[in-house]
């Protein structure tokens, strides 16, 4: 990784930085439609491949819908293009493959393009729509979760309960306390809802419809669906594209995972074969032709079947690299693998072999070329050394040294105590008239579970519990009630609920268990062994500090 911004061309790679920043400028709307086709599939299932597309695209530039097309039975090998005709919806730089990205950029709105290859086979993409960047949105969202296999009664309960939580919107209840209520997207519920910022295309198309059609801040979505389950969202805040030196770091990161990362590599390797004078003679492949069989594609080829082959096959200076070499590539390379030409497999690792080796000799020349390289790899090492070190007499053995851990906890235990801590059910109801029907039920003896199905079984939103052990300041209206007992009606100030507690006991002040307490006593025996290991390095090896040297230190 120190010496991977070495390793490519900074001039390539600033070209791509600016040409993705410059496509976010613009959203593509776009349908396609793919013939698959391997990336090391023979040339004659390249050539099919090939042909099929075109003959597609003819129809299509007959006159024929380009849609309807997509979701004819064979045609299109994208699954999905027989429910939406190969409609991609809106995209921008950076969400689909590079090729593929490109292909669509450079293509104008109404026109079918030339079929473009990527790692999934062959494409022609119609762009149907562009438009300027929508920028960012932050929004929060009420979820109702809802799943494939969900009954009819569920579904049901569930667009019932959506509907209840719209129309409390709709009489004046705050959303963010609504979300942190009913919402069953629990990470967001306990911030209000709130979802990190997001643009085109990361999120579902509904829901990212509703997101960017609300104008105002504070406006909220009629509840719509998605994949997930019902929704009702409230915009927070909108905004633009960043600027090209605020998003550079971002756009560097993303760059570099993506495929178009491979050009600055490729550029890096013409200017080392260029600098260090390579040369090749690749007909030197073909002896390896002799030597290959079927065990090439069950990734078992055994190197000495090429134990005569020796020639050299190409240099970089002084630096020869022969067919004994090439072998070991292949030898250690190899993997299962479709059955197909043998030349066609070993072109492949031959450039694969010469890119590597390209590569690694200009990473062995890095610290003579770079002097604050040489220094970082140094600085690397020693830090590498001292974390190896520290791992094997602190971290590492105070997460293995069960022993040790569990001794040093029974030594140390009264510092892990559970306060109080009160078992107790907490009943949140809608109203006073539903507080009166749920203490009516407790009398009757009923169960927690019984209560809730009686008293939800006009509305999901009537009465919510919540059971479990709490601590001392965990929980306000538990505080109120924190001995053996039913409580009176407490108020909620939030949202003017009323609060039933039930105490059914109290667990007196003791020592947490081993595993409870595992990540204090692991973290505590830690610095434990440290300063051990650290006293004994000092009686060990003592320090004399030149102060006349120090004090000439800057």
């Amino acid at each position: 990784q120190l010496a991977q911004p070495y390793l490519t061309d900074k001039d390539v790679n600033e070209k791509l930085l600016k040409e993705t920043y410059d496509r976010m400028q613009e959203d593509v709307h776009a349908s396609h439609i793919l013939v698959k086709v391997t990336e090391n599939a023979l040339p004659k299932d390249t050539l099919e491949a090939y042909n099929k597309i075109l003959k597609i695209r003819a129809r299509i530039l007959k006159g024929e819908d380009f849609n309807k097309v997509a979701s004819e039975k064979g045609i299109s090998d994208d699954p999905s293009s027989k429910d939406n005709g190969g409609d991609l919806g809106f995209f921008t730089s950076l969400q689909m493959v590079y090729p593929f990205e490109s292909a669509a950029y450079s293509t104008k709105v109404g026109e079918v393009s030339m079929p473009v290859r990527t790692r999934y086979g062959y494409h022609i993409i119609k762009v149907t729509e562009r438009r300027k960047a929508q920028g960012e949105v932050q929004v929060a969202h009420i979820m109702v979760k809802i799943t494939p296999n969900m009954s009819k009664e569920d579904s049901l309960n569930a667009f019932t309960k959506i509907t209840e939580i719209h129309n409390k919107l709709k009489a004046g209840s705050k959303f963010e306390d609504l979300a942190q209520e009913f919402s069953d997207d629990k990470t967001s519920a306990k911030k209000g809802g709130e979802l990190p910022w997001f643009g085109t295309g990361k999120m579902p198309i509904e829901f990212e419809k509703a997101s960017f059609a609300m104008s105002n801040k504070g406006d909220y979505s009629q509840p719509m669906s998605t994949k997930y389950g019902w929704h009702i969202v409230k915009l927070i805040d909108r905004k633009g594209l960043a600027s090209f030196d605020d998003m550079k770091n971002e756009l560097k990161a993303k760059v570099t995972k993506d495929s178009r990362s491979q050009a600055g590599r490729a550029s890096l390797i013409a200017k080392v074969k260029a600098e260090y004078k390579f040369k090749e003679n690749p007909k030197l492949v073909d002896e390896f032709v002799k030597v290959m069989d079927t065990s090439l594609f069950d990734g078992r080829w055994e190197i000495k079947k090429a134990s005569a082959l020796k020639k050299p096959m190409f240099n970089f200076n002084d630096k020869v690299y022969t067919q004994a070499d090439f072998a070991n590539y292949i030898s250690s390379h190899q993997s299962k693998r479709p059955k197909t030409d043998y030349k066609l497999v070993l072109n492949q690792f031959y450039k694969q072999f010469v890119e590597e080796s390209a590569v690694a000799y200009e990473e062995a020349r890095l610290d003579q070329k770079y002097p604050e390289f040489k220094a970082l790899m140094q600085e690397y090492r020693d830090g590498i050394l001292l974390f190896e070190l520290t791992d094997q007499k602190v971290w590492s053995k105070a997460v293995k040294d069960s022993v040790g851990s569990k001794a040093f906890y029974e030594k140390n235990k009264t510092n892990y105590m559970w306060d109080e801590r009160a078992e107790a059910t907490i009943y949140t109801a809608a109203n006073d008239k539903v507080a009166a029907q749920v203490r009516g039920l407790m009398k009757k003896k009923k169960s927690e579970k019984d209560i809730l199905a009686i008293v939800n079984k006009d509305s999901q939103l009537n009465l919510q519990t919540e059971t479990r052990i709490f601590n001392k300041g965990e929980n306000e209206f538990v505080d109120k009630n924190w001995n053996p007992g039913t409580s009176a009606d407490i108020k909620s100030e939030k949202d003017k609920k009323t609060v039933i507690v039930v105490t059914s006991k109290l667990l007196k002040p003791e020592p947490k268990s081993y595993m409870d307490s595992k990540g204090m006593v692991t973290a505590d025996y830690q610095n434990y062994l440290e300063k051990e290991w650290i006293a004994s390095l000092k009686a060990k090896y003592p320090v004399t500090v030149d102060k006349a040297v120090l004090a000439t230190i800057k």
